[in-house]
């Protein structure tokens, strides 16, 4: 390309480097519910994959549309395509023929008329007895060649695309370089089919055959695999029709041409293709039931793209072992569904490869799959975005008024006094000693303690946090199982990025209580298990409270049932329903016990069971908290709304 001058045209090399980058917030989103839904992240990565986004069709879209298109050329179409433009051509010729004999009063003509009587009903052998007839009309003598002409085509076409176009125009000498083409092509597959190296043989034959070839093999295995495609959709087009189509259809391909040799070239070509690739589908069918009538080519056609259809179908589904969206052959999901098909199927791929690339997903040490770090980060921070927005506030801090105490700068300095172990503002502290001596006269500047000043700060107080989480049944089943951990996600990235002084432990109770990470509560799937133990939760509180006695102590419940099992001093759980006054007791002994460490126990109360109502406002008199009923969408905000209410400071 000379300076100055430019080309555009379409990008073809990899991904267009113009092209947005992947949305992997939304995507992450619906990821992370499913995950917190109960699914494992391979299942919800597949069915993220399936269900697509917003802007771009998922699997499952294309998949229907592919089974859409397969039915619709069924549905469309039927395989006598050729065996009727036979037909009428032959009607032709003879109806010409005979106009042309009619008013010759002479006995060949009378012989002709009963020659023409005594054909055979089939249209094969009526084609055949006329091989070597002598035609009076020209028009019936052009129509006849053209029955021949048309049957080589179809024939040719069946077994090479494109080339009923390129012999749409048929002269005699085209004939012969089919021939030769065909023997050519037959003793470069046999000596392929010996072991010979062909690859001198390949050169040769496509130097001089190459026009009939316009997908442009590099080698004889791409060759072979592109006649072998299409010989074995002819055969399967074959198959799909009735005996006697199959047989009067087998019959008319020996005047192909008007050369039988040439079907017998075809005969050798498909057997060569058959030992050469045995694993091509060679004797399947297809139920063609529309009014379309298709030909020769037309139908090899058909079963082809059957045949690519299914296999794109089966990329598609992604159900063998080791399958990658990187498996999906675009360029034939275009031909078939159309360019904006392809699109989404790149955008799936890079959707998929972009959550790997950018550490969202990552192998755990079993080798399954999870969400990493990176990823619950994510969604903490999209969780607690909503939870903000529901409480259309700022954001919260917790503050002493004790100046002088290790913590945050506020932005002011004060002399030092004996004991400061605050950092010196040196800023300040040169200005006082250069005022000092030049007020005082002296010619050297010299520190004194009194010119000391240091930086003044707030201390911030350390909070130890409990987030109780139920996860018995009745969560699950009443829905609000995702609404639960988008709240554990929302607080435990409120507090990983804002409060990274507070200690926070998630704690899930159902007949037993246990203590979980962020990620381990994100991927925790329901379990059909009776019992809700708040007594162990509060016991595992406790244990995070006296591990932090500095802390201010926050306990968090969320629950929507009063508590059905309790802990023995063996480590059993203890398990009744409806609930005993044991049990009750036991729980209320570690409300009175948290409260001693100086902790109010809040209750986020999920449901309207008058039983749950009576005995949450006990533990909240008990303990002097509070009972907060939020609905699922105000959950997330009412526990961190809570939990900046405690950090205020205390006046």
């Amino acid at each position: 390309m000379s300076a100055g001058r430019y080309s555009y045209g379409p990008w073809h090399d990899g991904p267009d480097p113009l092209a947005p980058p992947v949305d992997l917030r939304a995507a992450l989103e619906q990821l992370g519910r499913d995950v917190m839904d109960g699914s494992s992240p391979r299942s919800a990565l597949d069915e993220l994959l399936r269900r697509g986004t917003d802007d771009t069709s998922g699997l499952d879209e294309l998949t229907r549309r592919l089974w859409e298109r397969r039915s619709r050329i069924q549905r469309r179409h039927n395989l006598d395509g050729t065996l009727r433009e036979v037909r009428e051509l032959l009607d032709r010729a003879l109806a010409a023929e005979r106009t042309a004999l009619f008013p010759d009063p002479s006995d060949d003509a009378r012989f002709r008329e009963a020659r023409l009587d005594a054909l055979p009903p089939g249209t094969a052998g009526a084609v055949r007895d006329l091989a070597d007839y002598d035609w009076r009309s020209a028009e019936a003598r052009e129509a006849y060649q053209q029955i021949r002409d048309k049957l080589g085509q179809e024939l040719m076409e069946s077994r090479f695309q494109g080339m009923k176009q390129a012999l749409s125009e048929m002269r005699p000498e085209d004939a012969e370089r089919i021939r030769a083409m065909m023997a050519d092509l037959n003793d470069l597959l046999l000596a392929h089919l010996r072991g010979d190296d062909t690859t001198d043989q390949f050169a040769r034959f496509m130097s001089r055959h190459g026009e009939f070839f316009p997908e442009n093999p590099r080698t004889v295995e791409d060759l072979i695999d592109a006649l072998a495609a299409r010989a074995a959709a002819a055969q399967r087009m074959m198959n799909s029709m009735s005996a006697q189509q199959r047989a009067e259809l087998s019959e008319l391909m020996g005047n192909a041409f008007g050369d039988p040799r040439l079907v017998e070239q075809v005969a050798t070509l498909d057997a060569n293709l058959r030992a050469l690739r045995p694993g091509e589908d060679w004797t399947s069918s297809a139920r063609f039931r529309g009014q379309d009538p298709l030909g020769l080519g037309e139908g090899a056609q058909a079963m082809a793209d059957l045949a690519e259809l299914d296999a794109l179908a089966e990329q598609l589904s992604q159900s063998y072992p080791g399958a990658r969206l990187e498996d999906i052959d675009l360029e034939a999901l275009q031909r078939q569904l159309g360019d904006d098909a392809g699109v989404d199927a790149r955008r799936l791929s890079e959707l998929e490869r972009e959550l790997r690339a950018q550490g969202l997903l990552e192998r755990a040490a079993d080798g399954s799959l999870r969400l990493s770090p990176k990823a619950l980060r994510r969604l903490g921070e999209t969780a607690l975005s909503d939870v903000v927005s529901a409480l259309r506030a700022g954001r919260g801090e917790r503050d002493t008024a004790n100046a002088g105490a290790a913590g945050e700068p506020i932005g002011s300095s004060r002399p030092w006094r004996f004991g400061d172990t605050e950092a010196w503002d040196v800023p300040r502290t040169v200005r006082n000693a250069v005022l000092r001596s030049v007020s005082a006269g002296t010619g050297r500047v010299r520190l004194d303690v009194s010119d000391v000043e240091v930086v003044e700060t707030e201390q911030r107080a350390r909070a130890a946090v409990a987030l109780c989480v139920d996860t018995s049944w009745s969560m699950v089943q009443d829905g609000r199982w995702v609404p639960m951990k988008r709240t554990a996600l929302a607080l435990h990235h409120l507090v990983s990025t804002r409060f990274r002084s507070d200690d926070l432990s998630l704690i899930t109770f159902g007949r037993h209580a246990s203590t979980v990470d962020i990620g381990g509560l994100t991927a925790l799937e329901g379990v059909w298990e009776q019992g809700t133990n708040l007594h162990h939760a509060l016991l595992l509180a406790g244990r995070h409270l006296r591990r932090n006695p500095d802390a201010q102590p926050v306990v968090l419940v969320v629950t929507d049932g009063e508590p059905t099992a309790h802990l023995e001093p063996d480590g059993h759980a203890e398990f009744h329903y409806p609930t005993t006054p044991r049990t009750l007791r036991k729980t209320l002994a570690e409300v009175d016990s948290l409260a001693k460490l100086g902790a109010s126990v809040t209750v986020f109360m999920l449901g309207e069971d008058p039983s749950l109502a009576a005995f949450v406002d006990l533990i909240a008199r008990r303990s002097g908290g509070r009972v907060v009923a939020p609905d699922l969408d105000g959950l997330g905000s009412a526990v961190v709304g809570d939990y900046l209410r405690t950090r205020r400071p205390r006046q």
